[in-house]
C-alpha cells in the first residue's frame, strides 16, 4: 500500500512539473541553467509532437460529434481529450526549458521532467560523440535517447546514482544522450 502511495504521489509530481514546464514555456524561461551552458535536444522531437498533438485535437473533435447526445459521456470525454492535448504540449515544453546544462563542476543531463542526472566533471573518464539508433537495456548504462537517438557517450570512472520517475535507483557508469550541438558539447567536455 505505501509504495502505491509514493508511486501515485510521484506521478502528480511529475504531472506539476509538466505544467510547470508549460509555464516556462509560454514565459520564454528555462529551468535550472544558472551559471552553465545550455545544451538543448528538444528541436527533433518538436514535428513529431506538433503531429500527435494535432492528432488529438481531431480525436477530440470527432469525440464531440459522435458523442454530442450523451452529454454526461461527452463532457468526461472532453475533458480527457482537452487534457490530453494539454499534456502532449507539456511534454515538448518541458525538454525545451529543461535542457542539458554544462556547469563549472558537474554536467546536468536531462530529459523532459523524466530524467535529471548530475555527473561532476571529475567522474567522467571519456566523452565521444556518437551517434547510435538502437539501444538495448544494460546494467550499468542509461541511455536518454530522443527521437531513438542519441549523438554523444560518456563513460565515467565511477558509478552515479540515477533515480527512475517511479523511485528506483540505478548506479550507472556509462551514459548515451542526445545533443542538438553534440560536436560543441563534447569539445567544451574535453577542453574541461
Amino acid at each position: 500500500m505505501r509504495a502505491a502511495v509514493r508511486a501515485a504521489f510521484r506521478l502528480a509530481r511529475h504531472e506539476l512539473r509538466l505544467l510547470a514546464g508549460l509555464a516556462l514555456w509560454l514565459a520564454r524561461r528555462t529551468h535550472g541553467t544558472g551559471g552553465g551552458q545550455a545544451f538543448g535536444y528538444a528541436r527533433g522531437q518538436g514535428p513529431v509532437m506538433a503531429g500527435l498533438a494535432f492528432v488529438c485535437v481531431i480525436e477530440t473533435l470527432a469525440m464531440a460529434v459522435l458523442l454530442r447526445n450523451w452529454p454526461a459521456v461527452h463532457a468526461a470525454m472532453l475533458f480527457l481529450d482537452v487534457y490530453t492535448v494539454v499534456f502532449v504540449v507539456s511534454l515538448h515544453a518541458a525538454s525545451v526549458v529543461r535542457p542539458h546544462v554544462l556547469g563549472a563542476d558537474h554536467l546536468r543531463i536531462r530529459h523532459a521532467v523524466h530524467v535529471d542526472l548530475r555527473i561532476p566533471l571529475d567522474r567522467i573518464a571519456s566523452v565521444r560523440r556518437e551517434t547510435r539508433t538502437t539501444h538495448e537495456r544494460a546494467e550499468g548504462e542509461l541511455d536518454v535517447p530522443v527521437g531513438s537517438q542519441t549523438s554523444v557517450t560518456l563513460e565515467l570512472t565511477a558509478p552515479v546514482e540515477h533515480v527512475t520517475l517511479l523511485g528506483r535507483r540505478r548506479r550507472v557508469r556509462l551514459v548515451r544522450f542526445h545533443a542538438e550541438d553534440a560536436g560543441v558539447l563534447v569539445r567544451a567536455l574535453t577542453r574541461g
